[in-house]
């Protein structure tokens, strides 16, 4: 008999708890890949490690995250949040697990590829996000889902960065700091902008109508939205192509004044009892700081930007991963939506590190400091959410 529901598609499958549903196994190995990438980074640091990849080991760090980890966490969000968009079941089970192989593998070809010929390990890494790519190609044109064409055209200017990371650092440039970084950053800074513009008011309106307050958030998609929308590609298009020139700094500051109004539109400081829900607005509130912080950088004629860049990194996209895994896990394992003290614990720790490598040029052992917050914030994610993503969902009262 065929499953009719994704509850029934769900249940159907015998195997591990851990292939039930597309977010499971890429929210906690995605958390385990970060705690493991960040231990050997500090390791080579402090030059007790060299790394058998042929990426220098800047370029390691920097691909291993963006790509590495952020890959599987939008693997893990498209796979549970499509099958709402479409109405279709979800993929479970060995197709799920087969995936989820394909993104190890990527791993370790890039970890070992100095031991591999050198378009092997590009290719096994590459596979993945195109594969995932098709996946949810077919799931939006059989659901006739048009509207979600704009997720998958990200994923592929995504995948297409990382595509040009692999061949900038395979000419021997410094990929850290290349154009296949820039898009790849900028892609991903434009994903959380679109999936934040829709998923942080909406939640925000929940909790508020759940709690009786008279304030409301703006809604999604309004003029000023579609405005901010519009005009932020170009503005990141100009970062990625030219990001050292102060017309370039001008630009990012009229990037952050936009998301910062859109910020505060979202009426997020009504929401400081509830972690769970502040925490998207911390978290977004990191993409005017960045862009501020990198348009000064240019403006001033300051040439190092990696501590703004991590803003960015670090804080926007790191903290929002960790706060829309958290909700996600809870909220598909049966728990309620509520953030207890080791939840607010890990947030604080996110945010602790993002700030601590901005300060960095500041005293250089800040850095080693925010790789330890990093850990602790990611492995408090392992710890607390690992079980729950590990086990059958728990039924409500139980």
């Amino acid at each position: 008999m065929m499953a009719h529901s994704s509850a029934e598609q769900i249940r159907s499958w015998n195997g591990p708890a851990i292939f039930s549903f597309g977010f499971r196994p890429f929210f906690l190995f995605g958390a385990v890949w970060v705690l493991f990438s960040m231990g050997l980074w500090l390791a080579v640091l402090m030059g007790g490690v060299d790394l058998p990849t042929r990426f220098d080991r800047g370029s390691w760090h920097a691909h291993e995250f963006l790509f590495g980890y952020l890959g599987a966490v939008l693997a893990g969000f498209l796979l549970t949040a499509v099958p709402n968009w479409t109405g279709r079941l979800p993929i479970v089970g060995w197709r799920l697990a087969g995936l989820f192989a394909l993104w190890c593998a990527g791993r370790a070809a890039i970890l070992f590829s100095n031991s591999l010929p050198s378009f092997v390990a590009p290719a096994i890494d590459l596979a993945f996000p195109i594969a995932l790519g098709g996946l949810i190609l077919r799931e939006i044109i059989a659901g006739k889902n048009w509207r979600n064409l704009i997720v998958l055209a990200l994923l592929a200017v995504f995948t297409l960065a990382n595509a040009l990371f692999h061949y900038e650092a395979l000419a021997g440039e410094y990929a850290a700091q290349g154009y296949g970084l820039r898009l790849g950053l900028a892609t991903a800074v434009m994903m959380i902008a679109v999936i934040g513009g829709r998923i942080i008011p909406s939640f925000t309106r929940n909790w508020l109508v759940r709690e009786q307050h008279a304030a409301r958030p703006a809604p999604p998609m309004q003029r000023f939205d579609k405005a901010t929308l519009l005009l932020s590609p170009p503005i990141l298009a100009i970062w990625t192509l030219q990001p050292f020139t102060v017309t370039t700094g001008f630009c990012l500051l009229v990037f952050g004044v936009l998301h910062l109004i859109r910020l505060t539109r979202w009426q997020g400081h009504h929401t400081l009892s509830e972690p769970l829900v502040f925490v998207l607005h911390a978290s977004y509130a990191f993409f005017p700081l960045g862009a501020f912080a990198l348009g000064l950088d240019q403006i001033l004629g300051n040439p190092g930007t990696a501590g703004a860049q991590h803003l960015w990194m670090a804080g926007a996209i790191g903290a929002m991963t960790l706060a829309v895994m958290s909700r996600a896990t809870l909220g598909h394992t049966g728990r309620e939506l509520t953030a207890g003290r080791a939840t607010i614990a890990i947030f604080v720790c996110v945010f602790a590190a993002a700030l601590m490598r901005f300060l960095t040029p500041l005293h250089l052992g800040l850095s080693t400091l925010s790789g330890v917050f990093w850990l602790l914030a990611f492995g408090g994610f392992v710890v607390v959410y690992g079980p729950m993503l590990l086990r059958p969902k728990a039924e409500r009262g139980t």
